[in-house]
């Protein structure tokens, strides 16, 4: 055929409805098992396959959640959250059946991504992840009719369905570790400030400075990016009096920033303490290992795809707070130089 076939072409073959032809390939009961096999026998010689708009239609499903990153599409391989929160999004929705879509964006095309998505009726659902305040998405989401999670919604909430994971208390836990092993200058490299989340790790840490009696410490941006964290270090050291420690937004910013630091010829934790969130996979494994805030992106994942997955079947489903993150002590905080324990 000099044209691409179609689900008429296929009836006409097999000599059967169009309907007939859209049950058979949606797997429907009640079609006789020999017209089954005509069916599919057309189908392949003609090479005919059904569109994912054409099986929306059918079966009201097209078997994919979305998930939008508005980021640069080379920084995705390098921040380990990400991947592992796919992950767990993953061993969901194998079990479903469900596919995952990723479309990486920037924030300018952002909501253009999302009208894309509903109006080609490409996914079922999406994942709102890097909350922000004054959000557009939640109610664009609302507009397009389009089921929607908020993943770490803010305090203010989103009018979705959420699944939240309070990451203060580890930080706050952190500065008083640091305060406890005689720390009085902890600085801080903070994630996007347009990020919900990274404004409440930001203000976890200058709210534990307050209440150790401590005067605020050095903010400087790092943009959740080892390029951020790393340059960030280097404005820190170069400072006339340098802090002792440091607690970065992640895990891929802080081990930057321990590189910088080691190279400068800084030994870990005892002219330095550094503190990341996180607790990626590598975040055990740096040299010295790396203290951090356990948030655990793959049980986060799992979650969201639980509740987003029930969502799209039932029309609703129940806000989940997970367990707030841990922080976890190893080996790249210890006393503050000249300071003795006990």
């Amino acid at each position: 055929m000099s044209r691409r076939p179609t689900i008429g072409d296929v009836a006409k073959l097999a000599g059967v409805s169009r309907a007939t032809v859209s049950f058979v390939l949606n797997n429907r009961p009640g079609v006789a098992a020999d017209t089954q096999q005509r069916v599919r026998s057309a189908a392949e010689e003609l090479g005919w396959t059904p569109s994912s708009s054409a099986r929306a239609l059918s079966t009201g499903r097209v078997r994919a959640v979305g998930l939008v990153l508005a980021r640069e599409p080379e920084l995705l391989g390098t921040d380990p959250f990400f991947p592992a929160f796919m992950a767990g999004i993953e061993t969901v929705i194998s079990e479903t059946g469900d596919g995952l879509m990723l479309q990486m964006s920037r924030f300018e095309n952002e909501v253009d991504t999302y009208r894309r998505l509903a109006a080609d009726r490409r996914v079922d659902g999406v994942f709102l992840t890097d909350l922000r305040s004054d959000d557009p998405r939640p109610a664009l989401v609302a507009e397009l009719g389009l089921p929607a999670v908020a993943v770490g919604a803010p305090d203010s909430g989103t009018g979705l369905p959420s699944v939240n994971l309070d990451d203060r208390p580890a930080v706050r836990e952190a500065v008083r570790h640091l305060v406890e092993l005689g720390h009085r200058d902890i600085a801080y490299v903070a994630g996007p400030d347009e990020f919900v989340h990274a404004r409440r790790r930001r203000q976890a840490w200058s709210d534990a400075l307050a209440e150790a009696g401590l005067p605020e410490g050095t903010l400087l941006p790092g943009g959740f990016t080892a390029e951020g964290g790393a340059h960030a270090t280097r404005m820190l050291l170069e400072r006339p009096t340098p802090p002792t420690a440091i607690v970065y937004g992640n895990d891929l910013s802080a081990t930057a920033g321990m590189a910088v630091a080691q190279d400068a010829g800084l030994r870990l934790p005892e002219d330095l303490s550094v503190v990341g969130f996180d607790d990626v996979p590598l975040a055990s494994y740096t040299n010295p290992p790396l203290t951090t805030c356990r948030a655990n992106p793959v049980s986060w994942g799992r979650a969201s795809a639980q509740a987003l997955v029930e969502l799209i079947e039932t029309g609703g489903t129940a806000d989940m707070e997970l367990e707030p993150a841990a922080f976890v002590v190893r080996g790249s905080t210890g006393p503050a130089p000249g300071h003795r324990l006990g």
